[in-house]
């Protein structure tokens, strides 16, 4: 019961921080539950690979809300989801597998080095202008699987990739962001099922797992996350966006080089 709690309060957390921040679960939910699982004395073999997959697992759960929100707003582009979901969903179990198969010290680098980009482009304001059209089918295809792969790899739902690339690619802004929403669901779903797969039945994993999903972390976070990110963008909507996008950059930059030399 005391371990729920302190999931909640996670979740809580998590929760309020997306929506304070604006930004993806994955990228708050990540570093707390690398930290809780060290504190709990887990091995680095395996909590990082349970970060991720719990992470990815909670995303399942919030996705669903986002997809509905946006297709409201018309802001979803299905023809571009239809064409991408097919190599997101090869892409995110194959970063499922890679990431079962990296070294845990290796897999920590990769988390750390990406935490510090996303840091880097939230301080220095960097946005991508429009500078070509959509591609083709093989084109997306080939687009999925690279951001599905490194999604899953860091337990996130990919928005801070695709909404770039579709920016990129000149699609309006509400647009990139409403059809990257909706992508997040089969990075999620194939990402978690990846890792779930390859967890299964190691000797390694504490009790309550499946696979790597730790389920008193996804219960308590599910549970509370949804409902708190209303709190966070309360609180966003009365504070300066410049000072919460660079303090949230600085909590990146923390948690990057803290894996970095971990």
């Amino acid at each position: 019961m005391l371990d729920l709690l302190i999931y909640l309060v996670l979740g809580a957390l998590a929760g309020t921080l997306s929506g304070l921040f604006g930004i993806g679960g994955g990228l708050v939910i990540v570093p707390v539950l690398i930290t809780t699982f060290s504190v709990m004395g887990l091995s680095q073999e395996i909590y990082i690979h349970m970060a991720i997959a719990t992470s990815l697992a909670t995303i399942v759960i919030t996705a669903a809300t986002a997809i509905a929100n946006h297709n409201k707003r018309g802001n979803v582009d299905w023809d571009v989801v239809k064409r991408f979901t097919p190599g997101v969903i090869l892409g995110a179990y194959l970063g499922g597998v890679i990431a079962d198969r990296v070294p845990a010290d290796s897999l920590a680098t990769l988390l750390g080095i990406f935490m510090l980009l996303i840091a880097a482009q939230m301080l220095l304001g960097l946005k991508p202008d429009a500078g070509r059209q959509l591609p083709g089918s093989g084109g997306l295809f080939a687009a999925g699987g690279v951001i599905g792969t490194l999604s899953a790899m860091v337990g996130i739902g990919g928005a801070s990739l695709s909404v770039p690339f579709f920016r990129y690619c000149s699609l309006a802004m509400n647009r990139a962001v409403g059809t990257s929403a909706t992508l997040t669901l089969p990075i999620a779903v194939a990402g978690v099922t990846s890792f779930v797969v390859n967890g299964w039945g190691s000797s390694a994993l504490p009790e309550w797992t499946l696979g790597y999903v730790y389920l008193p972390a996804f219960a308590g976070i599910a549970i509370a996350s949804s409902q708190f990110v209303r709190v966070g963008a309360a609180l966003g909507a009365k504070l300066s966006q410049l000072w919460l996008q660079r303090s949230f950059a600085l909590f990146l930059v923390f948690m990057g080089v803290k894996l970095l030399l971990s």
